[in-house]
């Protein structure tokens, strides 16, 4: 009989986490993690909390979906023209965080972020939705519109623009690699005796330490 979400959360806080069960890679541990956190059936276990910098130093939030990982770092995809693209370029490092709340997981990621190669922007947008692709040229990202009317007229224009063929990938759009430098592994716990495991970056080889709480 399949397990609801609380019934796993309430069995991984009784395991807790330990040194010896983790993979000796943090990929491969956050791979484990995030099959679990999908077979749940908890909505959009993909979503994590990006935060970036601006240059006045002011701290800025926002959820983004994960797209494609491996052993290279995390990819999400935005439009280059947007503040948080803008944050980006100017100031690479960022922190992800997946928030798996209702499984009483999170996965925390330090590291700096860069655009993507060309032709894997266009392999992943060429997989969208074609509604999603027209939607990539009608917004703006960002910046200021007077209604909502103008964003459903220009995606209006841009459906009749693009109403025959494939719809090509617009030149400012495309994917952001966050290369960790590290990966935090929390579990909860009774009492708030969670369990935390920090993977930190030692060359070609990764560190690994408990934290407390």
């Amino acid at each position: 009989m399949t397990q609801t979400s609380d019934e796993l959360r309430h069995q991984w806080m009784n395991e807790g986490l330990s040194l010896e069960a983790l993979d000796a890679s943090p990929f491969r541990q956050f791979e484990h993690w995030y099959s679990q956190a999908i077979d749940s059936g908890i909505a959009e276990p993909n979503s994590m909390s990006l935060a970036t910098v601006d240059a006045t130093g002011q701290p800025h939030a926002r959820t983004v979906l994960l797209k494609l990982y491996d052993t290279q770092g995390f990819v999400f995809f935005t439009n280059y023209e947007s503040d948080k693209a803008r944050q980006i370029d100017s100031k690479p490092k960022v922190a992800l965080l997946f928030p798996w709340v209702a499984l009483g997981r999170q996965v925390r990621i330090n590291g700096n972020a860069a655009r993507i190669p060309l032709h894997e922007s266009a392999s992943y947008f060429a997989t969208r939705p074609r509604g999603s692709q027209i939607g990539a040229w009608a917004s703006p990202q960002s910046q200021v519109i007077t209604t909502r009317s103008l964003l459903e007229a220009r995606f209006d224009e841009m459906k009749r623009k693009f109403a025959h063929g494939e719809i090509p990938l617009p030149s400012f759009w495309g994917g952001y690699r966050v290369v960790p430098d590290s990966i935090e592994f929390w579990q909860a716990r009774e009492n708030r005796l969670h369990d935390r495991f920090l993977y930190t970056r030692q060359g070609e080889e990764w560190s690994i330490e408990r934290r407390a709480p």
